[in-house]
C-alpha cells in the first residue's frame, strides 16, 4: 500500500464492537429492521452513497464488495458519486432514494441556514415509495449514517486493507 508522505497516517483507535457488544447488537437489530421490505439494490446504493459523503472507508469497502457480489455493475458503482450527471443509469426510484440520502446525510437543506430535508426531496421520494417503504428507506439512511460515524470515529480498518488488498 502506498501513501502520500504528507498525508497523516491513521490507525484504528479501538474495537468499539468488542468493547461495547451491546451497542453492536442494537445497531444490527436496527439495521435489520430498516432493511426488511426495502429493495436490496436501493439499500446498497444508499449505503454506498452515504458512506461516500461521510468518507467512511470501512463501509465503502464493505458495501462496494457486497454490491459487486450481488451483481451490481461496475459502471453504476463508479458513477454513483455523479448519479445526477448519469442519465438513464439509475431509475427514477433510485434517484429519489439517492437524493433523500444526500439530504438526510448532510441536513443542510440546500442553504447555509439549512439543517432540514427540503420538501421537494421528501416529496420526490414519497412519489416512488409507499409510506412503509419510505419509513424503511429513512431508517436505512439513518442506520448507515450511524454506522459511518462509529467507523470513522474509531478509524476502523477496511477489510480489504486488513487482508493486504486481496479482495
Amino acid at each position: 500500500m502506498t501513501t502520500d508522505r504528507n498525508a497523516p497516517v491513521h490507525g484504528p483507535r479501538m474495537d468499539l464492537w468488542k468493547v461495547a457488544p451491546e451497542v453492536y447488537k442494537g445497531m444490527s437489530a436496527f439495521q435489520a429492521a430498516a432493511a426488511e421490505g426495502l429493495d436490496p439494490v436501493i439499500a446498497e446504493l444508499v449505503k454506498i452513497r452515504a458512506s461516500q459523503l461521510n468518507k467512511c472507508a470501512f463501509c465503502l469497502d464493505m458495501h462496494l464488495t457486497e454490491a459487486r457480489k450481488a451483481g451490481e455493475s461496475q459502471l453504476r458503482l463508479d458513477l454513483l458519486d455523479a448519479w445526477e450527471e448519469s442519465p438513464g443509469l439509475y431509475s427514477e426510484k433510485e434517484q429519489a432514494a439517492l437524493a433523500l440520502t444526500e439530504a438526510v446525510t448532510s441536513l443542510d437543506g440546500g442553504t447555509p441556514q439549512g439543517h432540514f430535508v427540503p420538501d421537494e426531496v421528501y416529496e420526490r421520494a414519497a412519489e416512488h415509495f409507499d409510506e412503509a417503504e419510505l419509513a424503511r428507506l429513512i431508517a436505512q439512511i439513518i442506520a448507515i449514517n450511524a454506522w459511518n460515524r462509529f467507523q470513522v470515529t474509531t478509524r476502523a480498518l477496511p477489510a480489504s486493507l486488513r487482508d493486504g488488498g486481496k479482495r
